[in-house]
C-alpha cells in the first residue's frame, strides 16, 4: 500500500480563506496528510521545506494588488524553482485576479476576447477616449464577483473615470453582496461563528482601501442577456448561464440551468486541454455561430449553490468519454468543488 500523500494548504491573507482546503483534506484523512502553511508569513520558505510535500493546495487572495502579487512571486519560486507540484496550478494562479495580466495572456496566445485596451500614461487614456466607441467596460485590475466593473455610456462619464484614475485612483465595491439573497441564513452564520464578522469587517474594509490608479483598462462592450460560466474539475465539467442584472451578469447570482451545448463543452475542453488547466471557470459570451469570447477566467470560484449544473433539474456533470459527452447524475460540487479537486489529486497520484 502505497504512503499517504502529504499536502500543504499555502493559506492567503485573510485568515479563513483555506478552510475549504481543510474540509476537504479532513474528508479524506484515510488517504492523506496534510499541514497548513502561512505563505504570506516572514518563514513561509522555511516552513514549506521543513517537511516532505507531494503536493501545494493552492488559495490565492483576491482582495488587494499588494498580496496578489506576493502570492504570485512565492508560488512561482516553489513551482518553477523547487519543483513543487501544486492545484490550482501556476500558470492557473497567475491568471486568476489579475485582468491586465490575462488580457496579454489571451492576446498572446490567440484566444477569442472582447477587444481590450490598457493604458499606463494619461495621454494615451485621453486620446483614446476621444474616439474610443460607447458603451465601454472599465475594469479594475482586481476583484471579483463584478466589483470594479463600470459600464460607461457617455463622454462625460468617460473623461471622469479616466480623470478618477490618473489623480486619486478608484477602489471597487465593497460590502456583502445584496443580490445573493438567504439575509437571515447569512446574517446568523456571520454573527454565530467565533471571529468571523470580525474577519468580514476587515475584508471589507481592505476593499474599500485598495486603489487602483496611474493605470487603466478599457474592454469592448459585448451586448447580452447572460453570460456562460463553464467550469472544469480534474475531467468533470460543467456549464450555466449567468444572468443579467442591469448592466452586467457577473456578481448577479441568478442562474440558468439546463444542458448547456456542445460547443460550448467543447471549447472549454479544448482551452483547459491545450494549457493544461483542471482547476478552471471560464467567464464566456456566446456570440452568432456558436462561437464564444473569454471575458474572464478564474482557478478559484464563488458558489452560491450546491451544484454547478443540473439538466433535467438533476444535478450533475459532464464527462467526455468515447468520444462523445455524457451526462451523470450527482453530487459533484459538494464543499464548493474543493472536494473534487482534492479527488483529482488523489487519482493522479495513485496513477503514477
Amino acid at each position: 500500500m502505497m504512503n499517504k500523500p502529504r499536502l500543504a494548504i499555502l493559506a492567503n491573507e485573510i485568515k479563513s480563506d483555506h478552510e475549504l482546503w481543510v474540509n476537504a483534506c479532513m474528508k479524506r484523512s484515510a488517504d492523506v496528510e496534510f499541514r497548513v502553511v502561512d505563505l504570506t508569513a516572514a518563514d513561509w520558505y522555511e516552513k514549506v521545506n521543513e517537511e516532505q510535500t507531494d503536493y501545494l493546495l493552492v488559495k490565492p487572495g483576491g482582495l488587494t494588488s499588494k498580496f496578489k502579487k506576493l502570492y504570485d512571486e512565492r508560488l512561482t519560486i516553489l513551482v518553477r524553482n523547487l519543483n513543487y507540484r501544486s492545484c490550482p496550478t501556476l500558470d492557473e494562479v497567475l491568471i486568476h485576479e489579475n485582468k491586465i495580466f490575462q488580457a496579454y495572456w489571451l492576446k498572446a496566445n490567440g484566444l477569442p476576447h472582447p477587444a481590450t485596451s490598457i493604458f499606463y500614461h494619461k495621454h494615451e487614456a485621453d486620446q483614446f477616449m476621444r474616439l474610443a466607441e460607447l458603451p465601454l467596460v472599465a475594469k479594475l485590475n482586481i476583484g471579483s464577483s463584478g466589483k470594479g466593473v463600470e459600464v460607461i455610456r457617455t463622454r462625460e462619464e468617460l473623461a471622469g473615470y479616466v480623470e478618477d484614475i490618473f489623480s486619486a485612483g478608484k477602489s471597487s465595491r465593497s460590502g456583502p453582496n445584496l443580490q445573493r439573497g438567504q439575509w437571515l441564513q447569512r446574517g446568523l452564520m456571520v454573527f454565530t461563528k467565533q471571529g468571523l464578522l470580525k474577519e468580514r469587517i476587515a475584508k471589507y474594509r481592505t476593499i474599500r482601501e485598495e486603489k487602483q490608479a496611474g493605470f487603466v483598462l478599457f474592454q469592448e462592450y459585448i451586448p447580452h442577456d447572460y453570460e456562460w460560466r463553464a467550469v472544469r474539475i480534474g475531467d468533470s465539467f460543467f456549464a450555466h448561464k449567468k444572468l443579467k442584472t442591469g448592466n452586467k451578469a457577473s456578481g448577479s447570482l441568478k442562474k440558468g440551468y439546463g444542458a448547456p451545448p456542445v460547443e460550448l463543452l467543447n471549447f472549454t475542453r479544448e482551452i483547459t486541454d491545450r494549457f493544461g488547466f483542471h482547476s478552471m471557470s471560464l467567464d464566456l459570451f456566446e456570440t452568432s455561430g456558436n462561437s464564444f469570447l473569454i471575458n474572464e477566467m478564474q482557478c478559484i470560484f464563488g458558489q452560491s449553490d450546491p451544484y454547478q449544473m443540473t439538466v433535467g433539474g438533476k444535478p450533475g456533470r459532464y464527462i467526455f468519454e468515447g468520444g462523445e459527452w455524457i451526462f451523470e447524475e450527482g453530487d459533484f460540487c459538494s464543499n464548493q468543488c474543493f472536494d473534487l479537486r482534492l479527488d483529482h489529486i488523489i487519482r493522479g497520484l495513485r496513477s503514477e
